[in-house]
């Protein structure tokens, strides 16, 4: 069964600093090495939906999303249509700066026929969450430099 993944960076600047990055999903491939291009179809927040396309290695494919939580300068979350997955964006501030928290929540599972998709073309479960738990961390270092930078 998918687990729930999850990775945490500290970060030498105010949450409303690190909100403006991550709170802008059009800027989400500079960061995520799964994504290759995230459009909010509307202003972002709670109930917009998203277009995205995905890669891992020579595959890509379309994904849609819509938004179930956005709050300026503390947390934001994405249920992934294709599959219910809830990936979130936590900031919780701290003495130096900020806490970057992302998430990957499977609440009730995945259909059986995303299951076949991960087994037969993404390595297998264990494979994929790997992956994902790698990409996660690569995400929140690159937005950690960004941040830091000012850029």
């Amino acid at each position: 069964m998918p687990k729930n993944l999850e990775a945490a960076i500290d970060i030498a600047a105010p949450p409303e600093q690190v909100w403006a990055v991550v709170s802008d999903l059009e800027r989400m491939p500079e960061f995520s090495p799964q994504c290759i291009r995230m459009m909010p179809l509307g202003t972002p927040k709670a109930g917009t939906w998203t277009l995205n396309f995905n890669k891992d290695g020579w595959k890509r494919w379309p994904t849609t999303s819509r938004i179930v939580r956005f709050e300026p300068n503390q947390a934001f979350a994405f249920r992934m249509n294709e599959n219910s997955t809830v990936w979130s964006y936590t900031l919780e501030p701290t003495e130096a700066g900020t806490r970057l928290i992302e998430r990957r929540d499977v609440p009730n599972g995945v259909t059986w026929i995303v299951r076949k998709a991960i087994n037969g073309m993404l390595g297998g479960e264990q494979v994929f969450e790997d992956a994902l738990l790698n990409g996660m961390n690569e995400t929140l270092g690159k937005i950690k430099t960004t941040v830091e930078a000012g850029a």
